[in-house]
């Protein structure tokens, strides 16, 4: 009785009209709905050659970090984790597509957070989020959506590469592809019926069929956590600050700005702790937690770490305070234990994941303004260029400067803010000088 008193003093859980009980059933079911990133960020970094057991290790680490420092520094129900679609972007664009060693590819990832927390210290974070028109912003999410989305639908097989028509159905006679698609649909279903741990479930039962069916090899399930020296502090910090690489650093710290803030946005929102002007208490504390959270991330070996909108889940059944973001971090700290699991979960398994998290994602594109042309087409070009060229930097290039493009040719030039200005420019002179 006298720990929950304490415990009740420290968060505040009175004035917030919980308890603890509340709350830690909060922490289990905002854990529950978020614990298959650490299945799917090892199998995506393992494409970049990282070790997927010491990956799994730091993934754990990170979520555990971030989530007890944002539960103990802004006593916020908000749980974090590396992000869903950086990860991608690294490990299939960064070192797969460009050719960076994934050691430089942290680096640009490390920069992009410093980057991150310096528009945090110069209270800019929010200032540039509100000068960045709607369109992009919803542009820039459904793109990530897509560009995870399709490398979901890479990794089950259900699309293969064909020179004459780039892509094509692949074989729906293979079995792995048919665990993919089965995995796919569990998700979905059990999302439907407001089930929050269908993505664990799926993951489970997909690598379960999987070693029946004798795809993939059993390894055990519980160790003591292999070394992560391989991974932690190898970050390349001088070859990531390569004049070419910068649009790539600009990248990783534009979509996390965007992401976590929306996040934390929405969340703070639905446990009604924000205000009509988008704010809420300890609001400067919680950016700075998602910030030296990515920044510490990158040093462990993990890609962007961001607020995670699964945190929802836990507000959805009573959590209000810090204690929930504690109890999830005391979780992924248990996990870590079961590392081996990491490594017979094939890409199949995750690839349901995937494609779900992109129809979350592309799900914002009901917020454009699909009557006025030069709102809808850069949104459009931002949203449908991440996967068509690979990239979510140019994705995001060819979007401001098309807004710009738009404005300006219509007689609306005056609706384009100086920063949007200043971006589109850059990224024009990159592709001119640079690409």
């Amino acid at each position: 009785m006298q720990n929950q008193s304490l415990l009740a003093k420290f968060f505040h859980l009175e004035q917030h009209n919980t308890n603890v009980k509340t709350e830690i059933i909060a922490g289990i079911t905002t854990f529950l709905t978020m614990v298959y990133i650490v299945f799917v960020n090892p199998s995506i970094l393992g494409v970049a050659g990282m070790d997927t057991q010491v990956v799994f290790v730091t993934t754990c680490l990170i979520a555990a970090f971030g989530s007890i420092f944002m539960g103990l520094f802004a006593n916020l129900p908000v749980a974090l984790a590396p992000a869903m679609g950086l990860n991608a972007f690294f490990a299939y664009v960064v070192v797969s597509k460009i050719g960076l060693s994934w050691q430089v590819g942290m680096g640009t990832i490390f920069w992009g957070a410093v980057g991150l927390l310096a528009l945090t210290l110069f209270q800019i974070r929010y200032w540039l989020i509100a000068a960045i028109p709607l369109s992009l912003r919803v542009g820039i999410t459904a793109g990530i959506g897509l560009f995870i989305a399709l490398m979901g639908f890479h990794n089950a097989g259900i699309i293969v590469p064909n020179q004459a028509t780039l892509m094509s159905l692949g074989d729906l006679h293979s079995p792995t592809v048919l665990l993919g698609i089965l995995g796919f649909f569990i998700i979905v279903i059990l999302g439907a019926k407001q089930i929050h741990a269908a993505v664990l479930v799926s993951i489970v039962v997909t690598t379960v069929l999987s070693l029946v069916l004798g795809k993939t090899q059993f390894q055990g399930i519980f160790s003591m956590p292999p070394s992560i020296t391989s991974v932690v502090g190898e970050v390349d910090l001088t070859g990531a600050l390569q004049g070419d690489l910068l649009g790539i650093i600009f990248s990783f710290m534009l979509v996390n700005l965007f992401d976590s803030s929306g996040t934390l946005l929405g969340v703070t929102d639905k446990a009604g702790i924000s205000n009509a002007q988008g704010t809420f208490p300890k609001m400067k504390q919680a950016l700075y937690v998602d910030s030296i959270s990515s920044v510490t991330g990158a040093y462990l070996g993990t890609s962007s770490v961001t607020a995670y909108i699964e945190s929802s889940a836990g507000v959805s059944v009573g959590g209000r305070t810090g204690l929930t973001a504690v109890v999830v971090g005391i979780l992924f700290l248990l996990v870590i234990f079961i590392s081996p699991l990491a490594a017979i979960v094939p890409p199949y398994a995750t690839a349901g994941a995937l494609i779900y998290v992109g129809i979350l994602m592309s799900s914002s594109l009901v917020k454009v303004r699909w009557d006025d042309l030069t709102e809808a087409t850069p949104a459009f070009i931002t949203a449908a260029m991440m996967p068509f060229t690979y990239s979510i930097t140019e994705g995001i290039a060819l979007g401001f400067i098309s807004y710009c493009v738009m404005k300006l040719f219509t007689g609306k030039a005056k609706d384009v803010s100086i920063p949007v200005w200043v971006i589109a420019v850059l990224f024009l002179l990159k592709i001119i000088l640079v690409d």
